[in-house]
C-alpha cells in the first residue's frame, strides 16, 4: 500500500505570523494579570481586545527588520509588544460611538460593545501607557540612549504628528480630498505606526544613518500599500473574514483610494508600491531581508 502524499510545507511567512502573534499573546497574558477587586473589569476588557485575533504586522515588522542587526528575538519582541499596544489603543478608542461607531473588531464585539464605552476609554489608555512601560524597561536594551530613542519616536508617531493627527484628519475629511490629500491622511494614521515599527529594528541594532533612511522609504511604501489594500477589502472583502463591518466608507462617503482611483488602478498602485519599498532594500548587502520581502507582499496579498 503506497504512503499518502506528504502535506505542503507551510509558507514560512506564515509560520512567522503564527510565532510571532503566538509570542505576543504570551507576552499579554504575563503582563495583563486580572487582580481581584474591582478593577478587573479593566484588565478583561484589555484582554479581550489585544489577545487573539489581529496580523500582529507592526511586531513582525519589528522582528523582521531587528533581524538584520542580529538584535536577540526577546528584545525585539518587547518592542514588538510596545507598538501593538499602541495599535490596539487605537483600535479600541477608533470603534467607539464619537468617532467610527463599529460594534465588531476581528470577529468579536468591540469593547464599547462587550462592556462600555468607559471602560473602553480606560482600557486604551492604559495599552497606551503599557507600551511606554515596556520601552523604558532594562530587558528591551541595556542601552538608555536606546530605550529613549524607542520611546521617543513611538511618542511622536502615535500623537500629534502622527497617528492622532491622522485619525483627526479622517473624522473631519475635507471635502474635495484628491490622492494627495488621503495619501497624507493615511501616511500619519496607518503609517506612522508602521514607519516606527520598522525602524525600530534599526534602533534596537544601532544601525548607521544610511541604513535608517532606506528602512523608512520601505516602510513609507509599504504603509501606502497596506492601505489601499484595506480600502481595497472595505470595497469588495468578505465581513466573515475579515471579522468587522466593511464598506464603511461608502456609507459614510469618505473619499478614499478605491473611490478615487477605482479598484482597479488602486490594485496596480498598490502593487507598484510595493516594488518600491522593495527597491528601498538595497542597502542590506546580503542581510536575511527575505521576511520584510515576504511582509511587502502579503501586504497586498491578504483577504483581512
Amino acid at each position: 500500500m503506497s504512503q499518502a502524499a506528504a502535506a505542503p510545507a507551510e509558507p514560512a511567512l506564515a509560520v512567522r505570523i503564527r510565532e510571532v502573534s503566538r509570542e505576543i499573546d504570551a507576552a499579554l497574558n504575563r503582563e495583563l494579570c486580572s487582580p481581584a477587586d474591582s478593577s478587573r473589569r479593566l484588565t478583561d476588557a484589555i484582554r479581550h481586545a489585544a489577545i487573539g485575533g489581529g496580523k500582529r504586522l507592526r511586531p513582525l515588522l519589528v522582528c523582521a527588520a531587528s533581524e538584520l542587526y542580529d538584535v536577540p528575538f526577546g528584545q525585539a519582541l518587547r518592542a514588538g509588544l510596545a507598538v501593538e499596544c499602541v495599535h490596539v489603543h487605537s483600535l479600541i478608542h477608533d470603534d467607539l460611538p464619537c468617532m467610527d461607531d463599529d460594534d465588531m473588531r476581528r470577529g468579536r464585539p468591540t469593547v464599547h460593545v462587550a462592556f462600555d464605552d468607559a471602560t473602553a476609554v480606560l482600557a486604551g489608555d492604559a495599552l497606551l501607557a503599557l507600551a511606554f512601560q515596556l520601552l523604558g524597561d532594562e530587558r528591551t536594551h541595556p542601552s538608555g540612549a536606546v530605550r529613549a530613542q524607542l520611546v521617543v519616536e513611538l511618542a511622536r508617531a502615535a500623537g500629534a504628528e502622527g497617528m492622532a493627527a491622522g485619525q483627526m484628519l479622517d473624522l473631519f475629511p475635507e471635502p474635495d480630498a484628491d490622492v494627495a490629500t488621503v495619501t497624507r491622511l493615511q501616511r500619519l494614521k496607518t503609517g506612522a505606526l508602521i514607519g516606527w515599527a520598522v525602524e525600530a529594528g534599526a534602533i534596537l541594532g544601532e544601525a548607521p544613518p544610511e541604513h535608517r533612511t532606506g528602512l523608512r522609504g520601505y516602510a513609507h511604501s509599504l504603509g501606502l500599500a497596506f492601505q489601499i489594500a484595506d480600502d481595497l477589502l472595505d470595497h469588495q472583502g468578505d465581513e466573515g473574514v475579515c471579522g468587522k463591518k466593511l464598506r464603511k466608507d461608502e456609507r459614510q462617503g469618505k473619499t478614499n483610494f478605491v473611490t478615487l482611483l477605482g479598484a482597479e488602478r488602486a490594485r496596480r498602485q498598490a502593487e507598484a508600491l510595493v516594488e518600491q519599498a522593495l527597491a528601498h532594500l538595497h542597502f542590506v548587502d546580503g542581510r536575511p531581508a527575505s521576511l520584510l520581502t515576504q511582509i511587502a507582499r502579503f501586504a497586498i496579498d491578504r483577504d483581512r
